[in-house]
């Protein structure tokens, strides 16, 4: 017995199915014959597809703000220094052991 592989279908497949689905010119079963896909997949794809929609218009997630390297290092540097005086602050005082 031959083990089948599974299908997997591009992004832009998908969405021209359910595009297709969505219309309602044909039904699931004249679609399902002409992509060469089961019913309950077309239904699965039209789904996805009317739930995501709305992330297509929302530009506060689809853009996301540039991280500038410099302030961040720069912030990194900054928290290393207070951390190595406030050790050797606490050192001298004996509050901090010598060893670590």
């Amino acid at each position: 017995m031959t083990k089948k592989t599974r299908r997997t279908h591009s992004p832009l497949f998908k969405s021209k199915v359910a595009l297709a689905a969505m219309a309602g010119d044909k039904t699931l079963a004249e679609l399902a014959q002409q992509f060469e896909v089961h019913p309950n997949q077309i239904t699965t794809w039209k789904k996805q597809l009317s739930e995501g929609a709305a992330g297509v218009f929302d530009k506060d997630t689809a853009v996301e703000p540039p991280v500038d390297l410099k302030v961040l290092h720069a912030k990194i540097g900054q928290l290393t220094l207070e951390n190595d005086f406030l050790e050797g602050a606490l050192t001298k005082v004996g509050l901090l052991s010598a060893r670590k």
